[in-house]
C-alpha cells in the first residue's frame, strides 16, 4: 500500500509529451515560422501590407450604430447557402443510403446510379450544368442552383456514412424490432436511425465541414457569398493577401466553432447512451 501510495504522490512533469503547453508552444512555433515566411516572401516582390484598411470592411460602428461591411454581408449568404445544403444533403444522403439498402432492385440501381455521377464528376462542373442547363428549363435562380448542386454533391457522400451506420448495428437488433411487430418504417424510426446516429455523428461534422468549404465555390456563378465579397474587394482595392487570410480566417472561424458545437453534441450522446 506504501508502494502504491508513492507512486500516486508521483508528480506529473509540467512539460511532459502530451501536456497543452507544449502543444501550444509548438502551435505558436508554426504560426511564427509561416508568419515569417510570409513576410520574406512578400518583402522580395516589395508588397506593402495594409492591414489598416480591412477592419471597414467587416463592420463598422460609428455614432453608436453597428452596419455589417461587405465580407459580414458574404458570410451571411454563405451561412444561408450552408445551412439549406446541409439539410438537403442529409436528406438527399439518408434516402440513397435507404435505397441502397432496400429490396427493390430499381431503387438500388438508382441510387447506385446516383452515387457514381456524383462521386466521379466535379463539383464545378456540376454548378455550371445545374446553373447553366437546368435552371432555365426549370425556372430557378442562382442562389438556390448553387443549393441544388452543393446538396446533391455532399449529399452523395453522406449516404455513404449514414449505409455504414445502419449496418454496424447488430442484427440482433433488428430481429428484436420485428419480433415486438414493428415494421420496417418503424424499426428503422425508433430502433436503428437512434443508434446509428451516435456513430455516424463524427463523420457527419467533417462532412458539414467540408460543405462549408465547398461553398465558396458557389462564387463562379456570381452568387455573393464570403468568397465572392472577397473577390469584389480585391478587384477595387488590390489588397490581395489582406483580404484572403481574412476570408480564410473567418472560414477558420466557423468551421472551428462548429467542430467544438459537434464535439459537445457528441460527448452528450455518449453520456446519455
Amino acid at each position: 500500500m506504501t508502494g502504491l501510495f508513492l507512486k500516486a504522490k508521483k508528480k506529473i512533469p509540467l512539460f511532459h509529451n502530451r501536456s497543452p503547453i507544449i502543444a501550444i508552444l509548438k502551435y505558436l512555433g508554426v504560426m511564427l515560422a509561416v508568419c515569417w515566411v510570409l513576410n520574406a516572401g512578400t518583402e522580395s516582390i516589395g508588397y506593402n501590407w495594409q492591414w489598416y484598411r480591412i477592419p471597414r470592411y467587416i463592420f463598422t460602428f460609428e455614432d453608436g450604430q453597428f452596419t455589417a461591411g461587405p465580407l459580414i454581408q458574404g458570410l451571411m449568404v454563405t451561412f444561408q447557402v450552408s445551412g439549406i445544403s446541409l439539410v438537403l444533403s442529409f436528406a438527399f444522403g439518408l434516402t440513397a443510403a435507404l435505397f441502397r439498402l432496400s429490396d427493390s432492385i430499381m431503387a438500388r440501381v438508382l441510387a447506385r446510379g446516383y452515387l457514381e455521377l456524383i462521386r466521379n464528376t466535379p463539383l464545378v462542373v456540376q454548378l455550371f450544368f445545374i446553373y447553366f442547363v437546368l435552371s432555365p428549363v426549370l425556372g430557378i435562380e442562382r442562389f438556390f442552383s448553387a443549393v441544388l448542386a452543393l446538396s446533391l454533391f455532399e449529399g452523395a457522400y453522406a449516404s455513404e456514412i449514414f449505409r455504414a451506420g445502419i449496418v454496424s448495428i447488430h442484427k440482433g437488433q433488428w430481429e428484436a424490432a420485428y419480433s415486438l411487430g414493428l415494421g420496417r418504417v418503424d424499426t428503422y424510426r425508433c430502433i436503428i436511425l437512434p443508434q446509428a446516429i451516435r456513430r455516424i455523428l463524427p463523420p457527419l461534422t467533417s462532412q458539414g465541414i467540408s460543405l462549408i468549404k465547398d461553398s465558396a465555390l458557389v462564387s463562379i456563378i456570381a452568387v455573393y457569398d464570403l468568397t465572392m465579397q472577397g473577390r469584389v474587394i480585391i478587384a477595387e482595392t488590390f489588397l490581395t493577401f489582406e483580404l484572403w487570410f481574412t476570408v480564410a480566417a473567418i472560414y477558420l472561424a466557423v468551421t472551428l466553432t462548429l467542430s467544438v458545437l459537434v464535439n459537445f453534441l457528441e460527448s452528450h450522446l455518449r453520456v446519455r447512451a
